[in-house]
């Protein structure tokens, strides 16, 4: 089921920003053509580079307005459905481009990729950490890493000039997008709702346990049926807040400092600069011919890191993973800026942590707005990195990379300073851990104010 759902959002985000950068040549070389037949005359160099820079930017734009939306999608499998139906429609805009003659069908094709990948990344974290079993919660999330590299590592070697990468294939490499859309448009309905939604927002109990039992097998998991129900029990009478009650709910203010600060920092770590590798290794003095290989090393440097974060997170922790990631890749980004070159970093050894973080430190009413402020956020930090990077390094040559290692190096302080561990720990336990930030001498439960009626103070001896 993980796979499944792996090959979603996640897998298409990675998969767009590798497989853009092999096609920059033939989408330009694209656009001058179209120009041509069309006016008479070549395209100014300046416009050229607008319309790329609108073409890879427009991902992020639609993935923005795909994630500002899925607060309203509780209906998680169903809606995965419908995004994957979009994608294939974008796929099959973006094929035809070429023989259409319209560079418009490009621009089209990556918004609507963006919107089905902005919708389908929380529902795909909100879905999987609510069918996952505690033991593996944190394993299951930080997949979620592992196909996001894998995705990027199938671009990069896709998009191989001896593969789809060439000047007549890449209208095949912008649609083959849609294949694994179709392949999770055919599996996913074999597969149940989630236990916590079934129990909580439908009541229907018998069908909880029946999911319980098809997702988790024939064992004894009445410790997680337990869970849901403290879970139920601290949500009666609550609603799904709304993006603005969660940013003013005081129950809930750390837990929403810790998604803002995570979510900021794995943007501003310099992942958005892979939608420029090319011409980072190029103005690095690499020569051409090996770029598109030494791409494809780094992607797969990623994919190894990410199976590793897999493999440890159930033993290390979320915090330990998160913080020792972000102070090795300030290290690293420390190293770049002395040696003058480009090296791969582990950005991923955090970001599945990350991800698992995201889905544990919310209840089930705070979940969808959470996931839409930190998937807001990501989508922005694309878009604004990505289109200001490389005026950045025009301005500040190699000591641009010093910017990403200070945030680094002051995200993973915060992180230690006040970050609670989530491993193995109920959402119960974990937001009583954070209501020690909340409300520091006030003792509360674990409901906020406005959505329950038993929202009582109680003052510390």
């Amino acid at each position: 089921m993980i796979a499944v759902l792996g090959i979603g959002g996640t897998f298409q985000n990675g998969f767009q920003v590798s497989t853009i950068t092999y096609m920059s040549r033939h989408v330009k070389a694209f656009i001058n053509e179209t120009w041509l037949e069309r006016y008479g005359y070549p395209i100014h160099q300046d416009n050229l580079l607008f319309l790329w820079s609108i073409t890879v930017s427009i991902f992020g734009i639609g993935g923005l307005v795909g994630s500002s939306g899925s607060r309203y999608l509780t209906v998680k499998k169903k809606c995965l459905l419908c995004t994957n139906l979009l994608m294939i429609t974008a796929a099959s805009v973006m094929g035809c481009s070429k023989m259409a003659r319209s560079f418009e069908m490009i621009l089209i094709g990556r918004f609507l990729c963006g919107v089905s990948a902005g919708l389908c990344v929380p529902l795909h974290h909100q879905y999987l950490g609510e069918v996952s079993p505690k033991k593996l919660r944190g394993f299951a999330n930080s997949t979620a890493s592992f196909f996001w590299s894998l995705g990027k590592a199938t671009g990069q070697i896709a998009g191989q000039r001896e593969l789809l990468g060439s000047r007549s294939l890449w209208p095949v490499l912008m649609a083959s997008c849609g294949i694994p859309a179709l392949v999770q448009l055919l599996t996913l309905p074999f597969f149940p709702e989630s236990p916590p939604y079934l129990l909580i927002h439908k009541g229907d109990q018998e069908g909880c346990k029946k999911a319980i039992r098809q997702l988790w097998g024939e064992g004894h998991h009445q410790a997680e049926i337990d869970d849901i129900m403290k879970e139920k029990a601290t949500m009666k009478n609550t609603k799904i807040l709304s993006v603005l009650e969660l940013m003013k709910e005081p129950a809930f203010r750390w837990q929403l400092y810790m998604i803002i600060i995570l979510s900021a920092t794995v943007q501003l770590s310099g992942i958005s600069i892979y939608f420029y590798t090319f011409e980072v290794l190029q103005a690095a003095g690499f020569d051409d011919r090996m770029i598109s290989y030494m791409t494809l090393s780094v992607g797969l440097s990623e994919l190894l890191a990410a199976v590793v974060c897999s493999s440890i997170i159930e033993r290390l922790g979320r915090k330990t993973l998160v913080r020792g990631g972000y102070y090795i890749m300030g290290s690293l980004l420390a190293a770049i800026t002395v040696t003058l070159s480009l090296n791969s970093y582990s950005t991923l050894l955090s970001a599945g942590a990350t991800i698992s973080i995201r889905a544990e430190i919310f209840q089930m009413s705070c979940r969808p707005p959470a996931f839409v402020i930190g998937a807001v956020l990501n989508w922005v930090g694309i878009f604004v990195i990505g289109t200001t990077f490389p005026f950045i390094v025009e301005r500040l040559k190699q000591f641009c990379f010093l910017i990403f290692m200070g945030v680094l190096f002051t995200s993973g302080t915060i992180v230690h300073l006040f970050l609670p561990e989530t491993k193995g720990k109920s959402i119960v336990e974990i937001t009583e851990e954070f209501n020690k930030l909340n409300f520091k001498k006030k003792c509360v439960p674990a409901t906020p104010n406005h959505v329950t009626e038993d929202y009582t103070y109680c003052t510390r001896l």
